[in-house]
């Protein structure tokens, strides 16, 4: 669909990737948050050229947005993926947006393609398309036309709470399984998908090169 707007809400990559701690040092997990964003903002702008937003405070991320070709929407803090992604439902609002996608940064083996499909999708208006993390749990993508056609809360079981809010809603949501969407790098255990999913992604060759990470990747 035309006139959509792709917000990537994206924390601070200081304290990134917490839930790594067991497998990658503080350096790794700074280095693979700012790899896998930058995979996903190279498939973003790709796929939607001039639509993509990134929403953070934090000013390393903002400037490696414009330098991939995003566009930037500064939080005054730092309040959450949900809090983040309303922030940006609102903003495709007024600046006339037919629709609204997101995307979380974590999910490095997304490609323009995939981006292409989800957006295919989406025939009707008012309508929804969602994508499922790897669990089945989590809410890796969501599109929405118009963009606050419902509220999107994120966080396990985000999955389900959004197929009944969107029914209460009156709307019969789409579902999609992509295999580089679904996958978002949070546990030790998603190391060795990435490697297999997205063996050319920069977060791959990134990985491939740290020892505890390498090592973390190959004991599954």
């Amino acid at each position: 669909m035309t006139g959509l707007l792709l917000a990537v809400p994206v924390k601070n990559l200081v304290n990134a990737k917490q839930r790594l701690v067991p497998a990658l040092s503080p350096a790794e997990r700074r280095e693979l948050a700012r790899a896998m964003l930058e995979d996903v903002l190279e498939a973003a702008v790709a796929a939607l050229p001039g639509s993509v937003l990134v929403v953070t405070t934090d000013p390393q991320v903002q400037a490696l947005a414009r330098a991939a070709g995003a566009l930037c929407l500064t939080e005054s803090a730092n309040r959450g993926h949900t809090a983040a992604v309303a922030y940006a439902q609102r903003q495709a609002v007024a600046r006339g947006a037919a629709g609204f996608l997101t995307l979380p940064g974590d999910v490095p083996c997304v490609t323009a393609q995939e981006i292409t499909v989800l957006c295919a999708a989406l025939a009707e208006n008012p309508g929804v398309v969602f994508v499922p993390s790897r669990s089945g749990k989590g809410t890796n993508a969501a599109l929405l036309a118009p963009p606050d056609a419902m509220p999107l809360t994120f966080g396990e079981p985000s999955f389900e709470n959004h197929l009944k809010t969107a029914r209460a809603a009156g709307l019969a949501p789409r579902v999609l399984e992509l295999p580089g969407i679904s996958l978002d790098v949070d546990a030790p255990d998603d190391l060795p998908v990435l490697l297999e999913r997205g063996p050319a992604t920069r977060s791959a060759q990134l990985l491939r090169g740290f020892p505890s990470g390498a090592r973390s990747a190959r004991a599954r």
